[in-house]
């Protein structure tokens, strides 16, 4: 009908534009009908899911498999098996991966702490396989233990081949596997979730800019991951959180990067909308389902730290300690501090004399227990009191892991051997 209407030299162009305009109102995931679109948004809390399309479809992952990498990577840290400054070495098969890569060579060896940033700025496919290799001595073993891994995690509809997640017609997961990773990673390991918004990497005098361009351009965005291979179009698993609520979020098959991201902000921009107009705890399964996670919190880099420090936090003396080689250890954290309105009670109150009062904060937790396990964790490579000191910030509970009973050297010396074995550290002073 509309081609009856439209005549002359015009009549091309005004059915372009009729199009568009067509497409205009059609909902989001038409417009993003395709073989490979996939998307998915759940409230990071309560797990439910706000918004999902083709979320259980077979799709490729891309270099969304390197959270799973890290995932393992991280494990490894938690255990003990590694610490940030344990190398591993490059083989020929690492050294051999395509791009993107950060050009190892055969016989270097990389370190846990440079593979980290490699992994998620870099998405490295070289530093991916060095990972897979340290850890399951072949890449192909590796692949089985992270598809065991994904089983353990209820991610059934997984499966990896590689480390990186090149192109391999074996290795397919879904928007919800990828969606249910990504909260995973973000409360089994809430100490090394910052590292999913590192801004930029340095190594061996070259620097590389985030491909996760969301971190910076998105409201509320501080991680995850990017990806893309040809077979998947472009993917991203992201999280967000606006008004003291997260979402975690996943879009797969963009037709390129710059409308994955915009596709990716709409969903984020309806879901918190939608979640803004429920109230927050709608019954108490939510409620303990909140209170069980530990606090994904994103943590600014030092320099940021060092410039916008938190104001309540100066005034108690909370600033942050540069510890590690490197700088990485010892970030301020928002969970760190608390509002000059809020209320704290020691739960383990143990005296110390006026030049003791220093204290080495770990983390900060949701269940007391979880805190007092990450304390007395920390005690088998330092020595010292474990204490946990419990704190309501915005009407929630939340316990503070620390080692006390130091002066204020000593306690910078702790942090920095803390740091040596991967774990974060922050030196306060002690309350009590």
């Amino acid at each position: 009908m509309f081609a009856l209407i439209l005549t002359g030299k015009k009549r091309r162009l005004n059915l372009t534009v009729l199009l568009l305009l067509l497409l205009s109102f059609l909902p989001a995931s038409q417009v993003w009908a395709n073989p490979r679109y996939a998307s998915i948004v759940m409230d990071a809390n309560t797990g439910e899911v706000l918004h999902e399309s083709s979320a259980d479809a077979s799709r490729y992952p891309a270099s969304l498999t390197k959270m799973m990498t890290l995932y393992m990577l991280f494990e490894a840290l938690e255990r003990g098996k590694m610490t940030l400054n344990t190398r591993m070495p490059v083989s020929a098969h690492a050294a051999s991966m395509p791009q993107t890569n950060i050009g190892l060579r055969t016989g270097e060896t990389l370190s846990v702490r440079d593979a980290i940033p490699a992994l998620i700025v870099r998405s490295a496919n070289d530093a991916a396989a060095v990972v897979a290799e340290a850890l399951g001595n072949t890449e192909s073993n590796f692949g089985n233990m992270m598809t065991q891994k994904a089983r353990q995690l209820g991610m059934t509809a997984t499966t990896f081949r590689n480390a990186s997640g090149l192109p391999n017609t074996a290795q397919k997961t879904t928007a919800r596997d990828m969606a249910r990773l990504s909260s995973r990673l973000m409360k089994d390991f809430p100490q090394y979730y910052h590292y999913f918004s590192t801004p930029a990497f340095h190594y061996k005098g070259k620097t590389y800019n985030s491909h996760n361009r969301m971190v910076r351009n998105t409201q509320g965005v501080d991680g995850l991951k990017t990806g893309f291979i040809r077979a998947s179009g472009f993917n991203v698993a992201t999280s967000a959180k606006r008004n003291n609520r997260r979402v975690i979020a996943v879009v797969m098959g963009g037709n390129s990067a710059a409308a994955r991201d915009q596709h990716m902000a709409q969903l984020l921009d309806r879901s918190f909308n939608q979640a803004l107009s429920k109230p927050k705890n709608r019954n108490q399964h939510a409620e303990r389902i909140i209170a069980k996670a530990p606090i994904p919190v994103a943590k600014p880099p030092v320099g940021l730290a060092r410039t916008t420090p938190d104001p309540a936090a100066i005034l108690r003396g909370e600033m942050p300690v540069l510890s590690s080689p490197s700088g990485i250890a010892g970030h301020v954290t928002p969970a760190s501090f608390t509002p000059a309105s809020s209320t704290t009670r020691v739960t383990q109150n143990i005296p110390s004399s006026h030049h003791d009062s220093w204290a080495v904060q770990i983390g900060s937790y949701y269940e007391q227990e979880r805190a007092r396990a990450q304390a007395q964790a920390a005690t088998r490579w330092v020595a010292g009191k474990v204490s946990v000191v419990e704190v309501e910030i915005s009407n929630r509970r939340m316990y503070r892991a620390r080692l006390i009973g130091f002066q204020k050297k000593q306690a910078h010396t702790v942090c920095q051997n803390l740091s040596r074995q991967g774990m974060d550290c922050l030196v306060v002073r002690a309350q009590g």
